[in-house]
């Protein structure tokens, strides 16, 4: 009786043994199908340049495809929110602009997500280069230039921007209060139609990301007035930061992958290591300084950090912008 115990014992043991096995297996083959990355913006901006070279490397280690799917509207909240309510098993992850996870919530009255309760932060993934442009035309070649014009005429200059409220609209009006100019406001439904119409000669001038101007720029149908970033960009060595004329003035905007929360902490930790990488691949680090981007590299835990302090940073400057959408 004790034998047959013993070895009834002796199978349960190696039943739980082998579950566990299995269990451990099933995690180390994430993934064993399709990955999506929602990017809720349009196709051929910045973020989705940032997420289709994220995409690739990812695919690369895991050989597994990665889809890139472009869910834009409302400034960024119909993709966001589309991700916060998506299965979280890792198959569905999000690729975010600063602007739609950390501004739209104190621009709009209802975005469909909450930026930190609805998702566990992976990691940061890029920050690109934002630049003043001009129409080669316009007389001020450079940001003191346009202090001096816009303070000789002002509301006589007007600056296109991709909507109320979008990240471009917010540096303009930050650069109106900090240099004590005014300039029109003109919004658009998209940057890439703003920056159209300054190159045509419909609107004079429009903050720009790299990834959507700088075609024009190197085409010399812009001309760039000043960099936004805190530092001169490698792809523009000899163009100044507005910071340099104006003391303190500077943002650099960043791009992160998110998951919807809840998602197993080994899938996260694993997308985290496989994300950085996927960065330290010179193959993407050239194309992303082709897009005037730079890699991001950091922790979860770091941008979830970086979230919650620009959450109220910048819900301070649209405040003071006075820009509101419902």
């Amino acid at each position: 009786m004790t034998h047959r115990r013993f070895a009834i014992l002796k199978l349960a043991t190696l039943g739980l043994s082998l579950s566990f096995a299995g269990l451990a297996l099933a995690q180390e083959k994430f993934p064993s199908r399709p990955v999506t990355i929602v990017v809720p913006q349009a196709a051929g901006g910045a973020n989705d340049a940032i997420a289709r070279v994220v995409a690739q490397k990812l695919s690369e280690q895991w050989g597994q495809t990665v889809l890139v799917e472009n869910r834009p509207g409302a400034g960024g909240n119909v993709g966001t929110a589309f991700a916060a309510k998506a299965k979280n098993d890792g198959y569905t992850l999000l690729v975010n602009a600063d602007s739609a996870q950390v501004i739209n919530p104190a621009l709009y009255a209802k975005t469909g997500f909450d930026p930190v309760k609805d998702f566990d932060p992976i990691a940061p993934l890029a920050k690109a280069g934002y630049v003043l442009v001009a129409n080669p035309s316009f007389p001020a070649n450079n940001v003191a230039e346009l202090v001096a014009l816009a303070k000789s005429k002002p509301g006589a200059f007007s600056i296109a921007s991709a909507g109320n409220g979008t990240l471009n609209h917010l540096i303009g009006e930050m650069l109106q209060k900090a240099t004590d100019i005014q300039l029109q406001h003109i919004p658009y439904k998209a940057a890439a139609a703003a920056a159209t119409d300054v190159v045509g000669g419909q609107v004079p001038l429009s903050v720009q990301s790299m990834p959507s101007s700088i075609a024009f720029i190197r085409a010399g149908k812009l001309k760039v007035l000043g960099v936004v970033n805190e530092k001169r960009l490698a792809a523009l060595p000899d163009s100044p930061t507005i910071g340099e004329t104006v003391p303190g003035f500077g943002a650099t905007p960043w791009y992160g992958m998110f998951a919807p929360t809840g998602t197993p902490k080994n899938i996260l930790l694993q997308i985290q290591n496989d994300v950085a990488k996927a960065l330290d691949a010179k193959d993407a680090q050239d194309r992303l300084a082709t897009l005037g981007c730079e890699p991001f590299k950091g922790t979860g835990d770091q941008l979830a950090q970086i979230v919650k302090s620009d959450l109220v940073r910048w819900a301070k400057l649209v405040k003071d912008s006075g820009a509101k959408i419902d």
